[in-house]
């Protein structure tokens, strides 16, 4: 009778994993299908595309804060990072860089103001990086106070005011800056830069040495250290592709808008924790897939534009995302509870077998 009751528990235990193991998807179906049901526009071309668009930007940032969250870590600043990085690009291409000493303005080409945002991306993430491996400050704390200095620096690039025209010019040779805002076939760029990213970064995770070390980090920092893991590098390298992802995401809003404000991303970096969480990166660390954060950006994506055309308000749509995160991370708890007892189960049912094997050897004696 107990044997059975074990062997029901299992089976229960078994399917519950299944369906938090899937949750994602199964939320995502269901938000499809309500939204869809709530407002006749959700399924048209026009508002799937634009939700695209979106889902694409959350990704990005996702991507690489899954890597950082993996880590144990989170970075805070990412939001900020993608408002200076639109900054620093459309003033490369609407001003030029003007060197006083000399007295001349240098213009330069597109993708070299590209290359550009992007080293600054990975530079500010590395910083971030240093300051939490060398100086020992938490990451929740080094990247609230960095977060509060790239924005102020996106405000200081042009007194608060906004870039309205970087067009460019042909003589100026810095034209084709809307490139990013561009599509092929239909599929906007922003969407085939997301899906670039997404199946580099599932390679760099599962399949390198890099990846690896990562996972296991997150899973125990201080294991990894004596296991030979340079600790501190890898995880400077992970906030450098944090900045470099968020970098990205700045360059594409500012193509799609053909303009600069130095406001924007302003609490991207909740959407970015969101879709990563939703899609089953553990807070705790060492647990999560590049996968999942895809779907999780897809989630976050159908809810802020399903909110959107149902006409929920700015507000309401704050604490709607904030009850998300909390959700997710309360799931993500349940997850890791319910695996350490199937876990310790099998390991009591191992135990079980082993003495009954024992006694049956001892009894044919």
């Amino acid at each position: 009778m107990a044997a059975e009751t074990k062997k029901a528990s299992g089976g229960t235990n078994n399917l519950v994993m299944v369906l938090l193991n899937g949750r994602t998807l199964i939320v995502l179906v269901i938000l499809m299908i309500f939204f869809s049901l709530a407002t006749p526009n959700f399924f048209t071309a026009g508002s799937l595309l634009s939700v695209a668009k979106h889902v694409a930007l959350y990704g990005i940032l996702a991507i690489g804060m899954t890597f950082v969250i993996i880590t144990g870590g989170i970075d805070l600043s990412v939001g900020a990072v993608v408002g200076l990085a639109g900054m620093v690009s459309a003033g490369f291409v609407q001003e030029g860089l003007t060197l006083t000493f000399a007295g001349v303005t240098i213009y330069f080409s597109v993708p070299v103001v590209v290359l550009l945002t992007l080293l600054m991306g990975v530079v500010l993430g590395m910083l971030n990086g240093l300051v939490i491996t060398k100086l020992g400050v938490a990451p929740f704390i080094a990247t609230l106070g960095t977060m509060y200095v790239w924005r102020g620096f996106a405000n200081i690039r042009s007194n608060g005011a906004t870039f309205s025209s970087i067009s460019g010019h042909v003589g100026l040779g810095n034209t084709g800056y809307g490139f990013f805002a561009s599509s092929v076939l239909g599929i906007p760029m922003g969407v085939i830069i997301f899906a670039i990213f997404a199946v580099i970064a599932g390679i760099v995770l599962r399949k390198t040495a890099f990846g690896w070390h990562v996972l296991a980090i997150g899973g125990n920092q201080n294991a990894a250290r004596l296991s030979g893991i340079k600790v501190d590098r890898n995880l400077i390298i992970v906030y450098a592709i944090s900045g470099f992802c968020a970098a990205m995401v700045g360059i594409i809003t500012t193509s799609q808008l053909m303009g600069a404000n130095p406001s924007t991303g302003t609490s991207w970096e909740m959407n970015a924790i969101a879709a990563s969480v939703l899609g089953g990166t553990s807070m705790a660390g060492g647990v999560g897939t590049i996968l999942g954060t895809v779907e999780g950006a897809f989630v976050i994506g159908v809810i802020n534009d399903g909110m959107a055309m149902c006409g929920v308000t700015e507000f309401w749509q704050q604490v709607i995302r904030g009850i998300v995160i909390i959700i997710a991370v309360v799931i993500d708890q349940v997850q890791r509870n319910l695996q350490a007892r199937m876990a310790l189960q099998v390991r009591d049912e191992g135990r079980g077998d082993v003495g009954g094997d024992g006694a049956a050897g001892a009894a044919a004696e």
